[in-house]
């Protein structure tokens, strides 16, 4: 039987483990990528929303996001310049001396250089001059900077204008100012409100004519912090003496919101990148499943013949030229799963080989039982008429009748011991493989022992026995029973089949690095039907003599003997010219 191929299981499982694990950190880069475009447009669109509102600080925030920071100088894109101006803001970037490094929109008048006293008046009262001013202090690997972000609030100083022009007492003080007021924030679409110290409206101008409109307490402070939400602006001015406030609602205009060019490119190419890995990954998982399904379902199918007892061919052609290129390697499909289609495939041949195996033991069991029951029936016939006769009492016998009657018996009966010996021997040597149970032997030593039982047995001796050993000590691998009885029938064929006074020769030696036993004799020898036919089973030549009591498997045993030492037999013989029988073995 043919040995089971060794799986290295270190190996797959190594590969299959380097494989998978490659595969999840595939996956998790592409996760990791996936939330990382995500979380970036989150970031991009909460940035944009931020900017929407035009709120100082919000924009400053946006904005150090893009800038890149050098101890003597500051990269940032050129668009900002242009959106930094569409909202009216003016920007300066300084180092940790307070000089100026980077200036965008700024107006004349403002210094390139602050003093410590200068940031700490602006950080507190945030404002420089007519200008408000926004700061913003970042230090990032060990460089310090602060940003100013200004610009004018131009309805501020409208509202301070007119209080100066038109008011008195905190209110307006005339008919003629407040028509006058109430003309030109028409004009702009707005409307100005008068509130006293307890948020009371007393005087109001423009488009708005509701005198008892109040506002909620938050109503104000969200329109400030929350500009985008909300369709007007308010400005305020509040004048300590008299406690009033004058409040200007104007509609606010749509601007375009400012764009983030560093961030907007950043999420175009990780959300192209990402989409990417997104159609990469759903094509990786179909191709797995294609992939890992292909072989589940090949081996299922081979699991299914296999079942129905179809060892020989586990994997259709089709299925072969699936597994295999025409070079016979493996697919890249099928390569990573190479041990286990090879073990499979030997697996199916061990159960092909058992099943074989199983149906010759069967046939030979039934052909053992069929050879003893023909082969029995002659020979057990006469014993049992002789037994009746002897039963009976009818008839006397004389003594030498009854000593023939004992004769007969007793050959029938060892004819029959004979035959049975016979079956057992080719039904084990049937049912081993060649080359099992076999131990060294000294082949001369052996030989010579075994021809002189025949020389010293007196029932021989009308037949000549010689025997020539080798100079050397021969050794095979043999049994020694089997190899008693593969020289047993072939010394007693010769002289039972040969005539009185027959020579017949033994002789061991060496040719060609092989263990040879010859047994020759000058008998009658044989014809080629006899030749041709000699280790049939059952086969009794035709030159034989015809009274010769056999079982016929002789020299069908030998054969089996020999095949059974990993040996050969062959035979050379010619009418008249006597046998010889030559044994090949191989030498240790």
């Amino acid at each position: 039987m043919k040995q089971p191929r060794k799986i290295k299981s270190r190996r797959l499982a190594r590969r299959l483990g380097i494989h998978f694990t490659v595969q999840f950190f595939a996956i998790w880069v592409s996760v990791l990528i996936a939330v990382f475009v995500c979380a970036f447009a989150i970031f991009y669109f909460t940035a944009k929303d931020q900017l929407r509102s035009d709120l100082p600080d919000e924009v400053l925030s946006s904005l150090s996001l893009e800038a890149i920071i050098n101890p003597d100088s500051v990269e940032l894109p050129e668009t900002w310049k242009k959106q930094l101006q569409s909202m009216g803001y003016w920007l300066q970037i300084l180092n940790e001396q307070g000089t100026v490094v980077y200036s965008a929109n700024v107006p004349q008048g403002v210094p390139i250089r602050y003093s410590a006293i200068d940031l700490l008046r602006i950080d507190k009262d945030r404002k420089w001059e007519e200008y408000e001013v926004e700061s913003l202090y970042e230090e990032f690997s060990g460089v310090r900077s602060l940003y100013l972000l200004g610009r004018v609030d131009e309805e501020n100083q409208k509202l301070e204008r007119w209080f100066r022009q038109y008011a008195a007492q905190g209110k307006i003080g005339t008919e003629t100012g407040l028509k006058e007021l109430d003309a030109e924030t028409r004009r702009q679409d707005a409307s100005l409100h008068i509130f006293d110290s307890s948020g009371k409206v007393v005087q109001r101008a423009g488009i708005n004519s509701d005198t008892s409109k109040t506002y909620a307490a938050l109503e104000l402070a969200a329109n400030r912090l929350k500009p985008a939400a909300s369709k007007v602006k308010y400005s305020s001015f509040y004048d300590e003496q008299s406690g009033y406030t004058w409040l200007l609602e104007s509609p606010r205009t749509d601007s375009i919101a400012p764009e983030q060019p560093l961030l907007r490119t950043i999420v175009i190419v990780s959300s192209l990148v990402g989409g990417f890995i997104l159609l990469l990954a759903l094509g990786l998982a179909a191709w797995h499943g294609y992939r890992y399904g292909g072989p589940l379902l090949l081996f299922m199918r081979g699991f299914e013949r296999m079942g129905r007892g179809e060892y020989e061919q586990v994997f259709t052609e089709k299925e072969q030229r699936r597994i295999f290129r025409k070079n016979g390697r493996f697919r890249s499909q099928y390569k990573l799963y190479r041990e286990v289609i090879d073990g499979f495939s030997d697996m199916a041949e061990r159960l092909a080989e058992a099943r074989t195996e199983r149906l010759r033991l069967e046939r030979s069991r039934e052909e053992w039982m069929a050879g003893i029951s023909h082969d029995l029936r002659t020979p057990l016939s006469a014993v049992q008429g002789y037994g009746h006769l002897l039963e009976s009492g009818q008839f006397q016998w004389s003594e030498q009748e009854l000593l023939d009657m004992g004769t007969t018996i007793r050959e029938k009966s060892s004819y029959m011991l004979e035959l049975l010996q016979d079956f057992s021997l080719t039904f084990e040597l049937q049912n081993h493989t060649p080359g099992e149970k076999l131990e060294p032997l000294e082949l001369n030593e052996f030989v010579r022992r075994a021809v002189l039982r025949y020389v010293n047995d007196p029932t021989w001796s009308d037949v000549t026995f010689d025997f020539e050993e080798s100079d050397a000590s021969i050794r095979i691998l043999a049994n020694t029973k089997w190899f008693q009885r593969l020289l047993d029938n072939l010394i007693s064929n010769a002289v039972k089949h040969n005539a009185p006074g027959t020579a017949i020769e033994i002789s061991v030696g060496f040719e060609k690095g092989n263990a040879v036993v010859r047994v020759r004799d000058d008998g009658v020898g044989m014809d080629e039907e006899t030749k041709t036919r000699l280790f049939d089973r059952y086969y009794r030549g035709t030159s034989t003599d015809e009274n010769v009591d056999g079982s016929g498997l002789g020299m069908s045993i030998a054969r089996a003997v020999v095949n059974a030492h990993l040996g050969t037999i062959s035979v050379e013989s010619r009418l008249g010219a006597g046998t010889c029988i030559s044994l090949t073995f191989p030498a240790l």
